[in-house]
């Protein structure tokens, strides 16, 4: 996702009752809240891929380093502080639940950079590691 080096924006902090970032019809705190404090923990790859939507959207460093696989895993991770995340669609996915060990999720997600609106597609590949749903990365696009 959009990133520059040169900044550390703060976290934001949502209200528990807050709609969540991740587009489900259900309060932050009940939804991907549970899994960014870890009361919860994601069961398929699609609501992995929703928490960490939701974690760029609030600028959760942690919780993206840690549900990031060993693998791939980056250093440290910076949020751009211009970005500001608006919605998120997903657009398919395959395996990916209780019963794989891996899965990928289609998907696109809208921001706004100094009020311009944008969005990022992504077919993201997810793994399992030491029993939790990882990401692992994205697949490289399909060309015509």
């Amino acid at each position: 996702m959009p990133r520059r080096q040169n900044r550390r924006p703060a976290a934001t902090r949502l209200s528990p009752t807050a709609p969540c970032p991740c587009g489900r019809p259900a309060a932050y705190d009940d939804c991907c809240g549970a899994l960014h404090q870890g009361r919860a923990a994601a069961t398929t790859a699609e609501q992995l891929m929703r928490s960490r939507y939701a974690a760029f959207a609030v600028r959760d460093a942690a919780y993206l380093l840690r549900t990031w696989h060993s693998g791939t895993r980056p250093p440290d991770l910076r949020f751009d502080g211009d970005v500001r995340w608006t919605g998120l669609d997903i657009l398919g996915s395959t395996g990916g639940t209780a019963f794989h060990t891996e899965g990928t999720v289609e998907f696109r997600a809208r921001f706004l950079v100094d009020g311009q609106p944008g969005d990022q597609y992504e077919n993201s590949r997810f793994g399992r590691e030491d029993g939790a749903w990882a990401y692992v990365d994205a697949l490289p696009e399909r060309t015509a």
